[in-house]
């Protein structure tokens, strides 16, 4: 039997369309029974991210069905968990606990081997924990504001100490120094908390959870808090806002990252589900104590924080000419 030019051309399309079908059925449906094997979570630091990463790691598992496996990988300021993931299949079995560096790093070397805009699919702004600023009680300032205006009255005099260049607390205080036109020097610091309480150095900023013991203690003198609200753990410390100085924020943020290409699906369970754990009462309690909050941002929300934060620290970094160590 003879089939017509137009039935072949009939069939051909349809041939091309069952297959095209089928090809992008694959991953759908691979998606749609995701995890069937444990998950690897990337930690980029010890400390803060470190202890979050786990967190979510160990309450992911029961969601998920599957062991999510906390991997530290740190060294090189987080570089090297960075591209570890870029690098990995995009597949939702390997994903990055990333902190704020990952924004920096690339405006101080930009052969750091990943675009954190490109490289990677936002999937959950999870938690945050505001940076305190805090003075050695030898320095007079009461307030930010007092703090400023001694420090203009003798430019370069003042001290602030940081965990090296390029960190969170460096790059908050040379973001002041912008804002405000002073002069303070910095001074890396092994350790800036035992600067402060030695009094080695004048200023620094950190944490919350790693100052509250020492503002306990009376050793330094909280000036700011460097967010938008005031923190449980020292509600008496106004924020910078307060202060006058709106711009003036700096938080430790804590981000789940997945390597670019990974379907869309899987990555919407895994926002969902994180968002499920951060915000349990158990997970509200344990962050409370470190002066720190749970979020739960959708992909969009955590692609335009990603945005903005790269931005936005990537001018301080070109303005306050930082430069890699």
């Amino acid at each position: 039997m003879k089939i017509g030019n137009s039935r072949l051309r009939s069939l051909a399309h349809s041939a091309v369309y069952l297959i095209a079908a089928l090809y992008w059925a694959v991953p759908y449906a691979g998606a749609q029974g995701y995890p069937t094997k444990p998950v690897r979570l990337i930690l980029s630091f010890a400390g803060g991210t470190d202890m979050v990463g786990r967190w979510l790691a160990q309450n992911l598992s029961g969601s998920l069905g599957q062991r999510v496996v906390p991997d530290p990988r740190v060294g090189a300021g987080g570089n090297i968990a960075h591209e570890a993931t870029a690098k990995s299949p995009p597949d939702g079995y390997t994903l990055l606990m990333a902190s704020s560096p990952i924004v920096v790093n690339p405006h101080m070397n930009p052969n750091v081997g990943y675009d954190p805009l490109r490289d990677f699919a936002p999937v959950a702004l999870v938690a945050s924990i505001p940076n305190v600023l805090v003075v050695h009680p030898s320095v007079p300032a009461r307030t930010l504001g007092e703090l400023v205006r001694i420090a203009r009255s003798s430019p370069g005099k003042l001290t602030h100490g940081s965990g090296g260049i390029g960190s969170t607390n460096h790059l908050a205080a040379e973001l002041l120094k912008l804002m405000a036109k002073i002069q303070i020097l910095h001074v890396p610091y092994k350790s800036a908390v035992i600067g402060a309480t030695t009094g080695e150095v004048d200023i620094v900023i950190l944490t919350a959870s790693s100052v509250a013991p020492i503002v306990a203690a009376g050793r330094v003198r909280p000036l700011a808090v460097l967010d938008a609200k005031r923190i449980a753990s020292m509600p008496t410390v106004p924020t910078s806002a307060e202060a006058g100085m709106t711009e003036f924020t700096a938080v430790n943020w804590y981000m789940l990252l997945a390597p670019a290409g990974t379907p869309r699906d899987i990555v919407e369970r895994l926002n969902a589900d994180s968002a499920k754990v951060m915000m349990t009462a158990e997970t509200r309690e344990r962050f409370a104590i470190m002066g720190g909050e749970p979020t739960a941002r959708t992909p969009e929300q955590t692609a335009e924080f990603l945005r903005t934060e790269y931005t936005r620290w990537g001018k301080v970094v070109r303005e306050a000419g930082v430069k890699a160590e």
